[in-house]
């Protein structure tokens, strides 16, 4: 088979898989794309994959890139001082008592935080798209949603990094935590510095080719170089390319850059997922079952406590603070890229996770107006 009709073929079968399954099925589309990698894998159907897994990269990188540009400065410390309080019980929860959970089943400090990671983090891209199919993007409870969401992005780049820094499995000193923050503060004094002189010295030089095709090949470039950046100093490409982002994200042009780039990042994400599922070496046995189930259940709790509690505390009423809890139950991308550090049956344990969760999750968001709806009748009749 030549390399166009090829290329073809595997693009229209993404499209049906996806299109079938966010329509007919209404399950999100990286979750199909997960399982149509694992059943590529199954089947033996690609020898080869580093394309796909190049691909990937890309789409990854553009993702964090995008995800940077919706959050300036400002807008931070704004929104930080309105969401720090939930947005602690969310990573004290999600991270430091899911590691507990997975330390008593005998994991180890790695193992026990990358299970942490895969809790922690809920779906930017599935929990907007079930908000707005479900038309509650306006409601008051989905300010809050969005709002923790940024703080969990803030986060987890820098969980991921931290990751990448145990899984040597050597472990980490207090001179080599310091060291990854000292590395991250370079990071982002550079982004801050170099945002500023887009903003005050570079924007006319800039203004000339903001209408140019090649628009886009110096987005590309600042993001995959800064991301590169990243992981020149051992850490990860993803905060690269968030602060990469940011430093587009209080200028006036920064919608014309995300119209070039948003298009690409659409076509190379999916192979992100794709690439995913493909690595899973899947396994006669779900590998620490008990784990898993245990997992599982506190995730759901989790997010409701953290959806309740926190919900109160932003200024919420009981009814939208349950619904709140039962919206933040997806998972998706970070899910995946932290599942990526992973290796063995850890990794396999890892994939069932992220679509036994995200599948729930998804069913949960859309039950969530039923539910407090039959609760809070109930309570006050």
């Amino acid at each position: 088979m030549n390399l166009p009709l090829f290329l073809g073929l595997f693009l229209l079968v993404l499209f049906i898989t996806a299109y079938f399954g966010n329509k007919a099925l209404r399950i999100p589309d990286i979750v199909i794309y997960i399982l149509l990698g694992a059943g590529i894998s199954l089947a033996g159907l690609l020898e080869d994959v580093k394309t796909i897994e190049v691909a990937g990269e890309i789409g990854l990188i553009l993702l964090f890139f995008l995800l940077g540009m919706k959050y300036p400065l400002k807008e931070i410390a704004e929104k930080g001082k309105k969401v720090w309080k939930p947005g602690l019980l969310d990573l004290v929860l999600g991270v430091g008592v899911t590691a507990g959970i997975s330390a008593l089943f005998g994991q180890g400090l790695f193992n026990s935080l990358l299970i942490g990671g895969l809790v922690y983090a809920t779906s930017s891209s599935i929990t907007l798209k079930l908000l707005e199919h479900n038309k509650k993007l306006d409601r008051k409870e989905s300010g809050y949603v969005l709002t923790l969401l940024i703080f969990e992005d803030m986060v987890a780049p820098v969980l991921i990094t931290i990751l990448i820094g145990l899984s040597g499995g050597e472990g980490l000193s207090i001179l080599d935590f310091l060291l990854i923050f000292l590395k991250v503060a370079l990071l982002v004094g550079l982004a801050v510095a170099i945002s500023r002189f887009i903003q005050k010295k570079a924007y006319t030089l800039i203004e000339k080719f903001l209408h140019e095709d090649y628009l886009l090949v110096y987005i590309l470039g600042i993001a995959l170089a800064y991301g590169g950046f990243a992981l020149l100093l051992d850490l990860s490409e993803v905060i690269g390319a968030f602060l990469a982002g940011l430093m587009f994200a209080g200028t006036n042009f920064k919608d014309k850059i995300q119209e070039a780039a948003l298009p690409v990042r659409n076509l190379f994400l999916p192979f992100f997922f794709l690439n995913f599922g493909i690595s899973l070496e899947f396994t006669s046995d779900i590998p620490a079952f008990g784990l898993l189930s245990a997992i599982l259940v506190w995730s759901i709790l989790n997010k409701l406590i953290v959806g309740y509690i926190g919900g109160q505390w932003y200024g919420l009423n009981k009814q939208e603070s349950l619904e709140t809890g039962l919206t933040l139950a997806p998972r998706g991308e970070f899910s995946v890229i932290i599942a990526g550090l992973a290796s063995g049956t850890l990794q396999i344990f890892a994939g069932v996770y992220i679509l036994a969760a995200a599948l729930i999750g998804m069913l949960l968001c859309q039950l969530s107006s039923k539910i407090g709806n039959r609760v809070y009748r109930k309570g006050n009749s």
